[in-house]
């Protein structure tokens, strides 16, 4: 294609926003509230799944030092936790160390356990992460196979249910992601419709006077990008205004943090954009297609 060729498209697809001004108000309108609630759901989605991750992190398995384990063997233990595959880190905690971290625990009530330095009831203890969270179960059944490993915890059934949460919370997410998308489509192709079947006398004349399908498409094509483009501009400011006040003011409530505005606002928005653009010129060719076959 000439440059002058797409220079001419361009215009036209420009003018078209203009000589159609509420049939172009309609199709940003649709746009516009379609990405604005899909962005909301975005910005949910990511906080949610991030929160999830970091929960997700903080598993880790207690593995307990058979009683009367000598230093060579607890060595040699150590060389095997950090052999086993997926295994991401190992931290060794002394019975020792374990009692006098209980102590500060308890606080003023830590007296309670004065004198059993003497006596230590605790085990020694290695803290086992896994690479992938989602692997702990399995990791611990090699870990259990190990010699001089008298006990495994990770908190089995609580943990179990915090990954099917969590998994079902990313299955739904991506579901209810998807859903919108197909939603914003089909809202902004009937939107483009409307506008597209005003101008079908238009269409036909061109068709006529022998102008190439792809002659008359461009000028529609590039309407739907710039809608599309345009109508993505609004919601992005929103929700980037929104955001930025929401995570200054409330940083977080309990345990849940929101994640820091730069980088995921500027990724949500460069979501959004592409979206509205891709969307847009998707609309324009399935609501164009019908009209071209004359």
């Amino acid at each position: 294609m000439k440059i002058s060729t797409f220079g001419r498209h361009c215009r036209e697809g420009l003018k078209n926003l203009t000589r159609n001004a509420w049939m172009t108000f309609a199709s940003l309108s649709a746009v516009t509230v379609t990405l604005l609630l899909l962005g909301v759901f975005l910005l949910l989605a990511y906080n949610v799944q991030q929160f999830s991750y970091q929960l997700e992190n903080q598993v880790e398995m207690s593995v307990s030092v058979v009683e009367n384990t000598d230093r060579a063997q607890v060595v040699e233990l150590e060389r095997q936790l950090k052999n086993l595959p997926g295994v991401a880190s190992i931290k060794f905690v002394p019975k020792e160390e374990g009692l006098a971290s209980l102590k500060n625990k308890l606080a003023d009530n830590g007296q309670l356990l004065d004198g059993l330095e003497q006596d230590n009831p605790l085990p020694d203890v290695f803290w086992v992460k896994a690479s992938d969270p989602q692997q702990t179960a399995s990791l611990a059944t090699k870990v259990r196979t190990l010699n001089h490993v008298e006990k495994v915890d990770y908190g089995n059934e609580t943990v179990d249910q915090l990954f099917n949460v969590t998994e079902l919370v990313r299955n739904a997410g991506a579901v209810f992601v998807i859903g919108l998308c197909f939603t914003a489509l089909f809202l902004i192709n009937n939107t483009i419709k409307v506008t597209i079947f005003a101008r079908r006398k238009e269409i036909e004349i061109m068709k006529l006077c022998g102008a190439t399908n792809w002659f008359i498409r461009w000028p529609f094509l590039i309407e739907g990008l710039l809608i599309g483009v345009f109508g993505s501009i609004l919601p992005i400011l929103a929700l980037g205004i929104g955001y930025d006040y929401l995570t200054k003011s409330v940083p977080g409530i309990m345990l849940f943090r929101f994640a820091d505005f730069d980088p995921l606002m500027f990724t949500v928005a460069g979501i959004l954009l592409a979206i509205g653009a891709l969307i847009g010129m998707i609309g324009s060719v399935m609501s164009i297609s019908r009209f071209l076959r004359i």
